[in-house]
């Protein structure tokens, strides 16, 4: 293999590919990334048996070929190569020579026979949706993806398909976040995506007006965002019925801005830490919300004065699931609905169902 390129593309494609590199395989030729070179471009490949990131790079290509080489080693290399136009040759003993303007290396690498197949499959569905509207679809569900490994189906989220909607549901079993947006497709169908996965995803998609293809099959997805592509199973298994866990009634509804409940819960946050975790007492009454929290460091009180229609009702939630809920609103203002001390908090849009959230809530201490 025989190839130029230029310095700059190379850091990038590397950078966002190493992510789906193993840092500590049972495979070694896992610890590197692929490259092969034909045609006109370098195909580079990071993959861990579970994801699989690939992307192209513009190159001059003098002798096609194939080499897997470390990929901390080889992106610590290029990030430090002196000037734009880079070299990379290999030899027939797998020896990788790295030249920029003064500047050479000799690395070892590995055949790429020695590199698994990254997964091919079946398209049975296929979804296009604007890079940003699956940006936030993601953004505003994915942190309330389950990280216990003991229910594997709730480490990732539901990708519901039916009607040119797609809807993304995540529950952990104590908060719920649902998103939905119109998309390109004629399908009616649903799978779960890996949270991790989801994670690699948003980090590569922009803020533009371009589109993202998510191509789907029985046991495995692949989401085309610009030069990349991001390969992953998909986690079989039955998820929650949720429709059914969303409450149907509202004894006390409200309408807040946002920003102000987000900083009333962050007072109150004060009195928590890793190590204590004490939850908000919340009650709601007479065209006020009173805020307090009480740990073994303090208390905390605050008052937020807001139009209140219903009945009073006083609940408790977790600091924590509560921020992460309101934060990802990305509204000024947000409809807040309750059903009793220990009905779930759900949080919605003022207008329209874009999204949803739903916080669990913690039993008081003087409750029966």
């Amino acid at each position: 293999m025989k190839v130029t390129c230029l310095r700059t593309d190379l850091v990038a494609a590397v950078s966002n590919v190493s992510r789906a590199v193993s840092s500590k395989a049972t495979i070694p030729a896992l610890e590197g990334v692929l490259i092969k070179a034909y045609g006109s471009s370098m195909n580079i490949s990071g993959y861990n048996l579970e994801i699989g990131i690939t992307t192209d790079v513009e190159a001059t290509v003098k002798q096609e070929g194939e080499i897997v080489l470390s990929a901390r080693l080889f992106l610590d290399i290029v990030r430090k190569l002196p000037e734009e136009i880079m070299n990379i040759e290999t030899d027939d003993r797998m020896v990788t020579y790295i030249t920029c303007g003064k500047a050479d290396y000799q690395i070892v690498g590995m055949s790429s026979v020695e590199y698994p197949d990254l997964p091919t499959f079946q398209q049975t569905d296929r979804i296009k949706v604007g890079a940003k509207t699956l940006r936030d679809m993601i953004r505003q569900t994915v942190y309330a993806v389950s990280d216990n490994n003991s229910k594997p189906i709730y480490t990732g989220s539901l990708f519901e398909i039916g009607d040119g909607m797609l809807r993304i549901v995540a529950i952990d079993g104590f908060r719920m976040a649902i998103r939905s947006e119109r998309v390109e497709s004629d399908g009616n169908t649903a799978f779960v995506v890996p949270g991790k996965t989801q994670l690699e995803v948003l980090k590569l998609l922009t803020d533009d007006d371009k589109n993202a293809d998510i191509i789907v099959g029985q046991r495995h997805i692949t989401f085309n965002i610009g030069s990349y592509s991001v390969i992953s199973r998909l986690i079989e298994g039955t998820f929650l019925d949720y429709k059914s866990t969303i409450p149907s009634g509202e004894k006390t509804a409200l309408v807040i801005n946002t920003r102000m409940m987000i900083d009333s819960v962050e007072r109150m946050s004060l009195l928590n830490s890793d190590r204590i975790q004490s939850p908000v007492r919340c009650r709601f009454n007479d065209n006020e919300i009173r805020l307090s929290c009480a740990s073994a460091v303090g208390r905390a009180n605050d008052v937020i004065n807001v139009p209140i229609i219903g009945e009073s009702v006083e609940i408790g939630f977790n600091n924590r699931y509560m921020l992460e809920a309101l934060k990802n609103t990305d509204t000024d203002e947000v409809k807040m609905v309750l059903n009793g001390p220990v009905s779930p908090i759900v949080i919605k849009p003022v207008k329209g169902d874009s999204f949803l959230s739903i916080v669990v809530p913690v039993r008081l201490a003087n409750e029966g």
